[in-house]
């Protein structure tokens, strides 16, 4: 399978087994490419508006993975992290700038996947651990 848009998503979740965010990682990445082609060809097709809701689908699945209390606890930078890459990226949309919009999802991408990264190994840690 190939991605384009969330490479370091999509990797992540395939190496934590996380099928669920792998799935809703690989209808984005789907949802972004469609977005960047109407964006290139100066459409206002659906696909403009179809990225958004699938972007929120995937902060869903990745609370999911992450658990709750990480994402909005310990993980709270990610998330903030996450929800300013996503508005950028519907910025860029709203623009109709493709270069805007390739560099806000490169900040998306890797804020998604170093929450998802991050997270796993704060629960691989076991009890007791703390931080080096």
């Amino acid at each position: 399978m190939k991605v384009t848009f969330l490479p370091l998503t999509v990797d992540a979740a395939r190496k934590l087994g996380a099928r669920p965010l792998l799935d809703q990682a690989v209808r984005t990445d789907r949802a972004a490419a469609e977005c960047w082609t109407a964006l290139l060809a100066g459409c206002h097709s659906s696909a403009r508006r179809d990225l958004g809701p699938q972007l929120r689908r995937l902060s869903e699945a990745t609370s999911m993975q992450v658990g709750s209390l990480w994402w909005f606890a310990e993980g709270a930078g990610h998330r903030k992290r996450v929800a300013g890459a996503q508005e950028n990226l519907e910025e860029a949309i709203a623009d109709g700038d493709g270069q805007e919009f390739a560099l806000a999802f490169v900040g998306y991408d890797h804020a998604m996947a170093s929450a998802v990264v991050c997270a796993n190994s704060v629960q691989a840690r076991k009890v007791g651990e703390h931080r080096a």
